[in-house]
């Protein structure tokens, strides 16, 4: 919440005796309390000033930023804020206090008839929405049971080539930059992220991702796994779960996040990470990073369900060709 004014704890109010309508208010920002009832609340904390929104938006689980401040007043502050968020693919509404409900023409309405103007917004078609988490489970529950097989193989086969789980679990940055459990087939020597800074030197990609084609860490069996894509089975478990989706950017280790220096590559987890998406079947590993950037947010801006059905149809190829595999 932008702003810490009898507007903006209006608001506050209304968030915390309405649970149902699925907001949770991080806290607020601005230069100081303005309102002492909002400073007296415990609807949240002051967060910093106004200056600090471009490091929060960097640093927290934010979805929408709700400003209450004038806006004749802080025009150019409000501009700014807009900026900001538009990189990171966040939503922003101005909460206004000259809307009339009984009006046919509104502009929007949050939950509770509270007007809003909305400065920023790039969530997806509602309809779109859900016909694609609907498509996600229905597809990852069907490829599980029909893949068993092939799942149970590579099972054994982890279990009697190499010591360890067979599973490799990561923490991966997911939407709206909330970290989420990862499963895929484990093709690496066991305690490999301990060994990451013997190799460290060798990366072989500009940016923050790492990627090293012969990576001593990786296991005879884990190259094939790799090269065929097999090691990816177990995220259609986190698909099911909602934690990802079928088709979408791909997700990151919070080592690769942390090295993003451009506020716009993080504009990719303003949606729901995917097993594959442009990057995959448009060269995989052998793109430069701010060219996978670059697709990501292409992907962003033309979503279609039907552009997911492309790049599912288009991924079976690229699989087989293990085209830019590593």
């Amino acid at each position: 919440m932008v702003g810490t004014n009898q507007r903006a704890h209006g608001f506050a109010q209304d968030v915390a005796l309405h649970p149902e309508w699925g907001y949770h208010l991080q806290g607020f920002v601005d230069d100081q309390w303005w309102s002492d009832e909002t400073a007296a609340s415990n609807a949240g904390a002051l967060l910093g000033g106004l200056d600090s929104i471009p490091s929060l938006l960097r640093t927290m689980p934010i979805d929408e930023v709700i400003v209450a401040l004038p806006l004749a007043s802080f025009y150019q502050q409000i501009a700014e804020i807009v900026a900001s968020c538009r990189d990171h693919g966040i939503a922003v509404r101005s909460i206004g206090t000259f809307f009339d409900p009984d009006q046919p023409k509104r502009t929007a309405y949050l939950p509770g008839g509270v007007g809003t103007i909305t400065l920023h917004d790039e969530s997806w078609n509602a309809w779109g929405f859900m016909i694609k988490r609907m498509t996600d489970a229905v597809v990852s529950a069907v490829l599980l049971l029909a893949l068993a097989p092939v799942f149970l193989l590579a099972t054994a086969l982890i279990r009697l080539t190499s010591k360890g789980p067979v599973f490799f679990r990561q923490t991966r940055i997911g939407y709206g930059k909330r970290p989420f459990e990862i499963l895929k087939f484990r093709t690496m020597v066991v305690d490999a992220e301990k060994l990451m800074a013997q190799v460290e030197h060798l990366n072989e990609t500009k940016g923050p991702t790492f990627k090293l084609k012969n990576d001593p860490r990786i296991t005879p069996l884990g190259k094939f796994l790799r090269k065929s894509s097999l090691d990816e089975i177990p995220q259609l478990i986190n698909v099911l779960r909602g934690d990802m989706s079928l088709v979408g950017p791909r997700p990151l280790p919070v080592r690769d996040y942390e090295g993003f220096s451009k506020d716009w590559h993080r504009r990719r987890f303003s949606v729901k990470p995917g097993i594959t998406c442009l990057w995959q079947v448009m060269g995989r590993s052998s793109i430069s990073f701010d060219e996978w950037m670059a697709l990501d947010m292409r992907y962003i801006d033309q979503w279609s369900v039907w552009l997911d059905i492309k790049i599912l149809f288009q991924t079976i190829p690229a699989v087989f060709r293990g085209s830019g595999a590593v």
